[in-house]
Protein backbone atom coordinates (compact mmCIF):
# COMPACT_ATOMS: atom_id res chain seq x y z
CA UNK A 1 0.00 0.00 0.00
CA UNK A 2 1.41 3.41 -0.87
CA UNK A 3 2.57 5.59 2.00
CA UNK A 4 -0.08 8.31 2.30
CA UNK A 5 1.11 10.04 5.44
CA UNK A 6 -1.49 12.17 7.20
CA UNK A 7 1.24 14.00 9.08
CA UNK A 8 4.55 13.55 7.39
CA UNK A 9 7.77 14.52 9.13
CA UNK A 10 9.00 18.04 8.65
CA UNK A 11 12.34 18.58 6.96
CA UNK A 12 15.19 20.96 7.38
CA UNK A 13 16.80 22.75 4.48
CA UNK A 14 20.34 21.54 5.18
CA UNK A 15 22.38 19.51 5.01
CA UNK A 16 21.05 18.00 1.80
CA UNK A 17 22.74 15.49 -0.43
CA UNK A 18 21.87 14.82 -4.06
CA UNK A 19 18.90 12.48 -4.16
CA UNK A 20 19.38 9.03 -5.62
CA UNK A 21 17.20 5.91 -5.69
CA UNK A 22 18.67 2.48 -5.07
CA UNK A 23 17.25 -0.99 -4.56
CA UNK A 24 18.15 -1.85 -0.96
CA UNK A 25 17.15 -4.21 1.80
CA UNK A 26 16.23 -2.81 5.20
CA UNK A 27 19.74 -3.62 6.40
CA UNK A 28 21.23 -2.03 3.30
CA UNK A 29 19.23 1.13 3.99
CA UNK A 30 20.65 1.29 7.52
CA UNK A 31 24.15 0.93 6.09
CA UNK A 32 23.49 3.71 3.58
CA UNK A 33 22.23 6.03 6.32
CA UNK A 34 25.32 5.39 8.43
CA UNK A 35 27.53 6.02 5.42
CA UNK A 36 25.78 9.31 4.66
CA UNK A 37 26.18 10.55 8.23
CA UNK A 38 29.86 9.59 8.37
CA UNK A 39 30.40 11.48 5.11
CA UNK A 40 28.41 14.58 6.05
CA UNK A 41 29.42 15.02 9.68
CA UNK A 42 33.16 14.83 10.45
CA UNK A 43 32.40 14.64 14.19
CA UNK A 44 30.50 11.38 13.77
CA UNK A 45 31.90 8.21 15.36
CA UNK A 46 30.46 4.73 14.92
CA UNK A 47 31.27 2.00 17.41
CA UNK A 48 29.99 -1.06 19.22
CA UNK A 49 30.62 -4.78 19.62
CA UNK A 50 31.85 -6.45 16.40
CA UNK A 51 30.61 -3.64 14.16
CA UNK A 52 33.93 -2.66 12.55
CA UNK A 53 36.05 -5.44 11.08
CA UNK A 54 33.33 -8.14 11.33
CA UNK A 55 30.73 -5.74 9.89
CA UNK A 56 28.20 -6.36 12.62
CA UNK A 57 26.53 -9.57 13.77
CA UNK A 58 23.80 -8.94 11.17
CA UNK A 59 26.15 -7.55 8.51
CA UNK A 60 24.62 -4.09 8.64
CA UNK A 61 27.89 -2.16 9.10
CA UNK A 62 29.99 -3.97 6.49
CA UNK A 63 32.46 -1.80 4.61
CA UNK A 64 32.28 1.19 6.94
CA UNK A 65 35.52 0.48 8.79
CA UNK A 66 37.28 0.06 5.45
CA UNK A 67 35.99 3.37 4.12
CA UNK A 68 36.11 5.54 7.26
CA UNK A 69 39.04 4.11 9.17
CA UNK A 70 39.43 4.78 12.88
CA UNK A 71 36.10 6.62 13.14
CA UNK A 72 34.51 3.15 13.02
CA UNK A 73 35.80 0.78 15.67
CA UNK A 74 35.04 -2.27 17.79
CA UNK A 75 34.61 -2.14 21.55
CA UNK A 76 34.94 -4.61 24.42
CA UNK A 77 31.79 -6.44 25.50
CA UNK A 78 30.69 -3.71 27.90
CA UNK A 79 27.48 -1.86 27.18
CA UNK A 80 28.07 0.46 30.12
CA UNK A 81 31.44 1.47 28.64
CA UNK A 82 29.89 1.95 25.18
CA UNK A 83 27.11 4.23 26.39
CA UNK A 84 29.14 5.94 29.09
CA UNK A 85 31.90 6.88 26.65
CA UNK A 86 29.30 8.12 24.17
CA UNK A 87 27.95 10.58 26.75
CA UNK A 88 31.41 12.01 27.36
CA UNK A 89 32.31 12.12 23.67
CA UNK A 90 29.07 13.94 22.83
CA UNK A 91 29.67 16.54 25.53
CA UNK A 92 33.08 17.24 23.97
CA UNK A 93 31.70 17.86 20.49
CA UNK A 94 31.56 14.42 18.94
CA UNK A 95 28.36 12.89 17.53
CA UNK A 96 28.53 9.19 18.43
CA UNK A 97 26.42 6.46 16.86
CA UNK A 98 26.67 3.42 19.10
CA UNK A 99 25.23 -0.02 18.56
CA UNK A 100 23.81 -2.17 21.34
CA UNK A 101 23.61 -5.58 19.73
CA UNK A 102 20.32 -6.59 21.40
CA UNK A 103 18.02 -4.19 23.23
CA UNK A 104 18.02 -6.70 26.11
CA UNK A 105 21.73 -5.92 26.63
CA UNK A 106 21.04 -2.22 27.13
CA UNK A 107 19.67 -2.92 30.61
CA UNK A 108 23.16 -3.37 32.05
CA UNK A 109 23.81 0.25 30.99
CA UNK A 110 20.40 1.70 31.85
CA UNK A 111 22.01 4.10 34.30
CA UNK A 112 24.07 5.68 31.52
CA UNK A 113 20.85 6.42 29.62
CA UNK A 114 18.43 7.36 32.40
CA UNK A 115 20.73 9.22 34.79
CA UNK A 116 23.45 10.53 32.48
CA UNK A 117 22.66 10.84 28.78
CA UNK A 118 19.22 12.42 28.94
CA UNK A 119 20.23 14.75 31.77
CA UNK A 120 23.09 16.52 29.98
CA UNK A 121 21.02 19.33 28.48
CA UNK A 122 18.89 19.70 31.63
CA UNK A 123 21.61 19.87 34.29
CA UNK A 124 23.78 22.18 32.15
CA UNK A 125 20.87 24.61 31.63
CA UNK A 126 21.09 24.02 27.91
CA UNK A 127 24.78 24.89 27.64
CA UNK A 128 25.66 21.32 26.64
CA UNK A 129 23.93 18.76 24.45
CA UNK A 130 24.48 15.04 24.04
CA UNK A 131 23.68 14.13 20.42
CA UNK A 132 24.06 10.38 20.86
CA UNK A 133 22.28 7.95 18.55
CA UNK A 134 21.76 4.48 20.02
CA UNK A 135 21.08 1.80 17.43
CA UNK A 136 19.67 -1.50 18.61
CA UNK A 137 17.20 -4.17 17.56
CA UNK A 138 14.54 -6.18 19.32
CA UNK A 139 11.66 -8.59 18.88
CA UNK A 140 11.19 -12.33 18.68
CA UNK A 141 12.86 -14.47 16.05
CA UNK A 142 12.96 -18.23 15.55
CA UNK A 143 15.32 -19.84 18.04
CA UNK A 144 15.99 -16.71 20.07
CA UNK A 145 16.09 -17.18 23.83
CA UNK A 146 14.28 -15.28 26.56
CA UNK A 147 17.18 -12.77 26.87
CA UNK A 148 17.11 -12.02 23.13
CA UNK A 149 13.39 -11.68 22.42
CA UNK A 150 12.07 -8.81 24.48
CA UNK A 151 10.38 -5.67 23.15
CA UNK A 152 11.33 -2.94 25.60
CA UNK A 153 10.33 0.33 23.96
CA UNK A 154 8.00 1.25 26.84
CA UNK A 155 10.91 1.29 29.31
CA UNK A 156 12.72 3.93 27.28
CA UNK A 157 9.59 5.91 26.48
CA UNK A 158 9.13 6.50 30.20
CA UNK A 159 12.39 8.48 30.23
CA UNK A 160 11.97 12.23 29.52
CA UNK A 161 14.45 13.66 27.04
CA UNK A 162 14.96 10.54 24.92
CA UNK A 163 13.59 10.38 21.38
CA UNK A 164 12.49 6.88 20.33
CA UNK A 165 11.68 5.54 16.86
CA UNK A 166 10.99 2.11 15.36
CA UNK A 167 11.19 2.12 11.54
CA UNK A 168 9.38 -0.57 9.55
CA UNK A 169 10.18 0.13 5.90
CA UNK A 170 13.63 0.36 4.35
CA UNK A 171 12.90 3.98 3.46
CA UNK A 172 12.11 4.85 7.07
CA UNK A 173 15.11 2.85 8.28
CA UNK A 174 17.20 5.27 6.21
CA UNK A 175 15.31 8.50 6.88
CA UNK A 176 14.82 8.05 10.63
CA UNK A 177 18.41 7.08 11.27
CA UNK A 178 19.68 10.14 9.37
CA UNK A 179 17.26 12.32 11.34
CA UNK A 180 18.45 10.76 14.60
CA UNK A 181 22.12 11.42 13.94
CA UNK A 182 21.47 15.04 12.97
CA UNK A 183 19.38 15.65 16.10
CA UNK A 184 20.93 17.40 19.11
CA UNK A 185 18.76 15.24 21.36
CA UNK A 186 19.69 11.66 22.23
CA UNK A 187 17.74 9.23 20.05
CA UNK A 188 17.09 5.51 20.43
CA UNK A 189 16.56 3.81 17.06
CA UNK A 190 15.02 0.37 17.55
CA UNK A 191 15.29 -1.86 14.48
CA UNK A 192 14.16 -5.46 14.06
CA UNK A 193 16.51 -8.24 13.03
CA UNK A 194 13.82 -10.06 11.06
CA UNK A 195 13.62 -7.02 8.76
CA UNK A 196 17.34 -6.69 7.93
CA UNK A 197 17.28 -9.19 5.03
CA UNK A 198 13.79 -8.17 3.88
CA UNK A 199 13.29 -8.06 0.12
CA UNK A 200 14.83 -5.17 -1.76
CA UNK A 201 12.87 -2.08 -2.66
CA UNK A 202 13.53 1.45 -3.89
CA UNK A 203 15.05 3.74 -1.24
CA UNK A 204 15.47 7.47 -1.87
CA UNK A 205 18.90 8.46 -0.66
CA UNK A 206 20.01 12.00 0.12
CA UNK A 207 17.61 14.90 0.30
CA UNK A 208 16.66 17.12 3.25
CA UNK A 209 16.98 15.79 6.79
CA UNK A 210 13.60 15.03 8.34
CA UNK A 211 12.51 16.25 11.72
CA UNK A 212 11.31 13.66 14.28
CA UNK A 213 7.57 12.96 14.24
CA UNK A 214 4.72 12.09 11.94
CA UNK A 215 2.74 8.98 11.12
CA UNK A 216 1.98 6.81 8.09
CA UNK A 217 -1.51 5.88 6.94
CA UNK A 218 -0.79 2.39 5.64
CA UNK A 219 -4.43 1.59 4.93
CA UNK A 220 -7.51 3.79 4.98
CA UNK A 221 -10.67 2.59 6.72
CA UNK A 222 -13.94 3.62 8.31
CA UNK A 223 -14.87 1.03 10.97
CA UNK A 224 -11.85 1.15 13.31
CA UNK A 225 -8.47 2.76 13.80
CA UNK A 226 -5.59 0.36 14.46
CA UNK A 227 -2.28 1.86 15.58
CA UNK A 228 0.93 -0.13 15.32
CA UNK A 229 4.67 0.23 14.78
CA UNK A 230 7.78 -1.68 13.80
CA UNK A 231 7.68 -5.20 12.43
CA UNK A 232 4.07 -5.71 13.61
CA UNK A 233 2.89 -3.37 10.86
CA UNK A 234 3.07 -6.12 8.23
CA UNK A 235 0.98 -8.46 10.39
CA UNK A 236 -1.63 -5.80 11.05
CA UNK A 237 -1.89 -5.00 7.33
CA UNK A 238 -2.40 -8.68 6.52
CA UNK A 239 -5.11 -8.89 9.18
CA UNK A 240 -6.76 -5.76 7.79
CA UNK A 241 -6.82 -7.28 4.32
CA UNK A 242 -8.53 -10.39 5.70
CA UNK A 243 -11.12 -8.29 7.50
CA UNK A 244 -11.74 -6.21 4.39
CA UNK A 245 -12.86 -9.39 2.65
CA UNK A 246 -15.50 -9.73 5.36
CA UNK A 247 -16.74 -6.16 4.97
CA UNK A 248 -14.81 -4.73 7.96
CA UNK A 249 -12.90 -1.58 7.04
CA UNK A 250 -9.85 -0.98 9.23
CA UNK A 251 -7.63 2.09 9.10
CA UNK A 252 -4.02 1.16 9.83
CA UNK A 253 -1.80 3.88 11.25
CA UNK A 254 1.91 3.20 11.62
CA UNK A 255 3.74 5.48 14.05
CA UNK A 256 7.46 5.10 13.38
CA UNK A 257 8.20 7.85 15.93
CA UNK A 258 6.95 6.97 19.42
CA UNK A 259 8.53 10.08 20.93
CA UNK A 260 7.42 12.51 19.67
CA UNK A 261 4.08 10.74 19.24
CA UNK A 262 1.44 12.09 16.80
CA UNK A 263 -1.39 12.22 19.33
CA UNK A 264 -3.53 14.73 17.42
CA UNK A 265 -3.52 12.72 14.19
CA UNK A 266 -4.28 9.42 15.94
CA UNK A 267 -7.09 11.03 17.92
CA UNK A 268 -8.57 12.51 14.73
CA UNK A 269 -8.67 9.08 13.10
CA UNK A 270 -10.21 7.43 16.18
CA UNK A 271 -12.81 10.20 16.38
CA UNK A 272 -13.78 9.55 12.77
CA UNK A 273 -13.97 5.73 13.01
CA UNK A 274 -15.30 5.53 16.59
CA UNK A 275 -13.03 2.62 17.53
CA UNK A 276 -9.37 2.42 18.60
CA UNK A 277 -7.04 -0.58 18.84
CA UNK A 278 -3.30 -0.68 19.42
CA UNK A 279 -1.20 -3.68 18.36
CA UNK A 280 2.42 -4.17 19.43
CA UNK A 281 4.88 -7.00 19.99
CA UNK A 282 5.67 -5.96 23.55
CA UNK A 283 3.85 -7.42 26.55
CA UNK A 284 0.40 -5.91 26.88
CA UNK A 285 0.72 -4.95 30.56
CA UNK A 286 2.54 -1.64 30.81
CA UNK A 287 3.11 -1.51 27.07
CA UNK A 288 3.08 1.76 25.15
CA UNK A 289 -0.35 0.81 23.82
CA UNK A 290 -1.80 1.85 27.17
CA UNK A 291 -0.26 5.31 26.73
CA UNK A 292 -1.74 5.62 23.25
CA UNK A 293 -5.20 4.78 24.58
CA UNK A 294 -4.79 7.24 27.46
CA UNK A 295 -3.71 10.04 25.14
CA UNK A 296 -6.67 9.55 22.81
CA UNK A 297 -9.03 9.43 25.80
CA UNK A 298 -7.44 12.63 27.06
CA UNK A 299 -8.42 14.30 23.80
CA UNK A 300 -12.07 13.63 24.67
CA UNK A 301 -12.64 11.16 21.84
CA UNK A 302 -15.93 9.29 22.27
CA UNK A 303 -15.62 5.66 21.14
CA UNK A 304 -18.55 3.35 20.43
CA UNK A 305 -16.61 0.32 21.78
CA UNK A 306 -13.99 0.13 24.55
CA UNK A 307 -10.42 0.56 23.26
CA UNK A 308 -8.50 -2.61 22.50
CA UNK A 309 -4.87 -3.50 23.22
CA UNK A 310 -3.25 -6.48 21.49
CA UNK A 311 0.19 -7.67 22.56
CA UNK A 312 2.02 -10.54 24.13
CA UNK A 313 0.69 -12.10 27.35
CA UNK A 314 2.71 -11.58 30.51
CA UNK A 315 5.19 -14.36 29.93
CA UNK A 316 8.68 -14.89 28.60
CA UNK A 317 9.20 -15.67 24.92
CA UNK A 318 10.34 -19.30 24.53
CA UNK A 319 13.18 -20.28 22.22
CA UNK A 320 11.12 -22.94 20.43
CA UNK A 321 9.67 -21.33 17.27
CA UNK A 322 6.44 -23.32 17.58
CA UNK A 323 5.84 -22.05 21.10
CA UNK A 324 6.83 -18.46 20.29
CA UNK A 325 4.43 -18.45 17.34
CA UNK A 326 1.61 -19.11 19.78
CA UNK A 327 2.45 -16.01 21.81
CA UNK A 328 3.35 -13.32 19.28
CA UNK A 329 0.13 -12.05 17.66
CA UNK A 330 0.01 -13.17 14.03
CA UNK A 331 -2.30 -11.92 11.27
CA UNK A 332 -4.99 -14.52 11.94
CA UNK A 333 -5.00 -13.89 15.69
CA UNK A 334 -5.10 -10.12 15.17
CA UNK A 335 -7.97 -10.43 12.70
CA UNK A 336 -9.91 -12.73 15.04
CA UNK A 337 -9.44 -10.39 17.99
CA UNK A 338 -10.58 -7.34 16.03
CA UNK A 339 -13.53 -9.24 14.56
CA UNK A 340 -14.75 -10.27 18.00
CA UNK A 341 -14.09 -6.80 19.43
CA UNK A 342 -16.18 -5.06 16.80
CA UNK A 343 -18.94 -7.62 17.16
Amino acid sequence: MPDTAVSGPATTGAPSATQDVKELTYGGAVNAALRRCLEEIPETLLYGEDIAKPGGVFGVTRGLRRDFGDRVFDTPISESAILGSAVGAAMLGRRPIVEIMWVDFSLVAFDQVVNQLVNVRYVSRGELVAPVTIRTQQGSAPGACAQHSQSLEALFLHVPGLRVCMPWTAQDAYDLLVAAVHSDDPVLVIENRTLYPAGTGPVRLGGPVQQPGGLRVRREGTDATVVTWGAMTARVLEAAATLAGEGISVEVLETPWLNPFPTDEVAASARRTGALAVVHEANTTGGFGAEVVARVAGEGVALRVPPLRVGLPDTRVPAAPSLAAGLVPGPDAIAATIREWLG
